[in-house]
């Protein structure tokens, strides 16, 4: 049962394709139909290839009717299926001329089988046509339609008549408003699932969006913060290896230190932008930096010239991963910062307190060592602080960056209060 259902389901579409594309074939398809099964018995019964309808019936039916000429009849039939033909572009005009010719030919006593027309009007009207034109068409319907009873009164009861007719009618109408409302449900759907995937195509573009900005963030952190290390070094190698040479061969080790400290972080960011294929043929990765590793992060900024003095106040071990990895992000930028514009020889100091549900970093430089040095100013605004900003932001809290004496103090306050019960 199953195939057959699908298979039917195909072939409408298939039609219904068909139909969008020469919607004239379907009308021609319907008068075509109609004049076979309905018009051509009476052209047939009018030329005696079948019996005249007198040889047949009850008598009283039989002088009910008036007999019509042969090109009566067909002017009559065309008059009543023709009109068909634009019964889905014009469905309140096409009923309103097959009324006119209904009521004329039972005006003039005939009776044809391509009655059925009306039926068909009625029908197409309320598929196809305006739900505020319904009222008056149904009461011209009715009004045609009484005629008739009346005009065969001599042989039906007018009531019985008027029942069976009048039932009919009800009948055209509803299969055209229950069909109507069925394809409208099924636009809505179609049109409701087209929107639910528009909408799921924008959220994944909007998750991409997000996940680029995060791997933004964590290169420029990462990127930034030790090639700031590796430059200090390097020209501090440059100055040392004239007058010490030993001293400028270990700043070439912390060199090559901090590049592959650089580099397996770097491995460790791009390991998610890359698709798993279930093989470990991947470089091992590391976990994500927490608060433990700033004691790493403060000695390889002391091997670049920077003094750091580091100092805790609170249970920061209970912190999840998730706050430690944006702590660690904001330090290791503003030790970045300090080292790329107090240089060499200047002086850090770096507290993390954490007081019930609230947690502050603050970063204070003592400024460039030499008077020669530029000063920072407030519009030195760039990524850096920027990304700061934007981690703090997802745990409720926020970064200042202002001068203090000959240097800069950042300040960070994060909101540690637990959302939706869980922290």
């Amino acid at each position: 049962m199953g195939p057959l259902v699908a298979r039917l389901g195909r072939v409408g579409q298939r039609l219904r394709h068909a139909d969008r594309a020469r919607p004239w074939v379907l009308d021609t398809a319907v008068v075509v139909l109609v004049v076979l099964l309905f018009c051509l018995p009476d052209v047939l019964h009018a030329v005696g290839v079948i019996g005249a309808d007198d040889d047949d019936g009850p008598r009283r039916f039989r002088v009910a009717f008036t007999r019509l000429p042969l090109a009566g009849m067909l002017t009559l039939q065309a008059g009543l299926v023709l009109p068909l033909l634009w019964r889905r572009r014009a469905p309140a005009v096409a009923l309103g001329a097959v009324t006119l010719v209904f009521v004329l030919q039972w005006a003039l006593g005939a009776a044809l089988r391509a009655d059925v027309a009306l039926f068909v009007a009625l029908y197409s009207l309320a598929l196809h046509g305006r739900l505020r034109q319904l009222p008056w068409a149904c009461a011209a319907a009715a009004g045609a339609l009484s005629l008739v009873a009346v005009r065969v009164s001599a042989a039906v009861s007018v009531w019985d008549a008027l029942f069976f007719l009048l039932s009919t009618a009800t009948a055209a109408l509803a299969l055209g408003l229950a069909i109507r409302i069925r394809r409208a449900q099924l636009a809505g759907l179609r049109d409701r699932a087209a929107r639910l995937e528009v909408e799921r195509d924008q959220r994944g573009r909007l998750a991409v969006a997000a996940e680029r900005a995060r791997v933004a963030r964590e290169m420029h952190d990462i990127v930034g913060h030790n090639l700031s290390v590796i430059i200090t070094l390097a020209d501090a190698g440059a100055y040392a290896s004239a007058a010490a040479p030993e001293r400028g061969a270990e700043a070439l080790h912390l060199i090559g230190d901090t590049g592959r400290q650089a580099l397996g972080e770097l491995r460790r960011v791009l390991g998610v932008l890359r698709e798993a294929d279930g093989a470990a043929t991947g470089p091992e990765l590391s976990p994500q930096p927490g608060l433990t590793d700033i004691d790493a992060l403060c000695e390889g900024v002391r091997a670049a010239g920077l003094e750091v003095v580091y100092r805790t106040v609170g249970d920061i071990e209970a912190l999840d991963s998730g706050v430690q990895l944006t702590v660690y992000r904001i330090v290791q930028e503003a030790l970045t910062n300090t080292l790329k514009h107090a240089g060499a020889g200047a002086r850090a100091n770096l507290a993390i307190v954490v007081e019930d549900t609230r947690l502050t970093i603050t970063v204070q430089d003592s400024g460039p060592p030499a008077p020669a040095g530029r000063p920072r100013t407030a519009n030195e605004e760039g990524h850096g602080l920027v990304g700061m900003r934007e981690r703090a932001a997802l745990f409720g809290g926020h970064v200042s960056a202002s001068p203090a004496g000959t240097g800069w103090t950042v300040h960070a306050d994060l909101d540690l209060t637990p959302r939706d019960g869980v922290r």
